[in-house]
């Protein structure tokens, strides 16, 4: 189930590119929203960013490494780059290292330098793992019922504070999460799995 899903498609139809904002313990199922789309995401230059983009990579999404703490100021240029060529962009706004579900400043700033949108976009779903790592990384069951929830599109708003950006696009994107978690009916059903992180 999607919801919000003719957002999307509607900037694709523009030939407008967007940041995709959504939280690092969710991003395994963000691929499976962009079926055959060229999507360029950013993935940290971490050991754990390894992982995750050994699984990017092989449903053929484009990579941009980099993060807040490691390449961060050559990914940001390259994202610019690719915000500005109209292309789509996908970032884990809260990553590389968390804390968990609180907006790094790099959406924001995106968001402000490009004049993209930012889109909020969570899943959830009705029966999953959820490991003990700092992001609380999300496996969905088999069978289990998975929800996306595609917010509405957030601007950068001429004289606004960054931190207020950086705050609109934080709750919205937990509202997201609220709303994906409920319709998934996910309350209970997660079961945590030991792991380093």
């Amino acid at each position: 189930t999607v919801v919000g899903r003719d957002i999307l498609p509607g900037f694709a139809a523009r030939g407008e590119g967007y940041i995709g904002a959504f939280w690092h313990g969710r991003i395994l199922m963000f691929p499976f929203l962009y079926p055959g789309k060229a999507l360029h995401i950013l993935v940290s230059q971490h050991r754990d960013g390894e992982i995750i983009a050994n699984i990017l990579s092989s449903f053929g999404f484009h990579l941009v490494r980099g993060s807040s703490t490691r390449g961060g100021h050559d990914a940001m240029r390259e994202m610019l780059g690719l915000l500005r060529s109209d292309r789509d962009l996908g970032i884990a706004a809260d990553g590389p290292r968390g804390p968990l579900e609180v907006l790094k400043p790099g959406a924001a700033q995106l968001g402000r330098l490009s004049g993209k949108a930012v889109i909020p976009i969570s899943f959830s779903a009705s029966f999953a793992i959820r490991f003990t790592s700092w992001d609380r990384f999300m496996l969905p069951l088999p069978f289990s019922r998975g929800v996306y929830f595609v917010g509405e599109p957030l601007r950068y708003e001429k004289g606004e504070e960054m931190e207020d950006f950086r705050v609109r696009i934080e709750n919205a994107l937990l509202a997201a999460t609220a709303r994906a978690d409920a319709l998934a009916g996910c309350g209970g059903q997660q079961q945590d799995f030991i792991a380093k992180g």
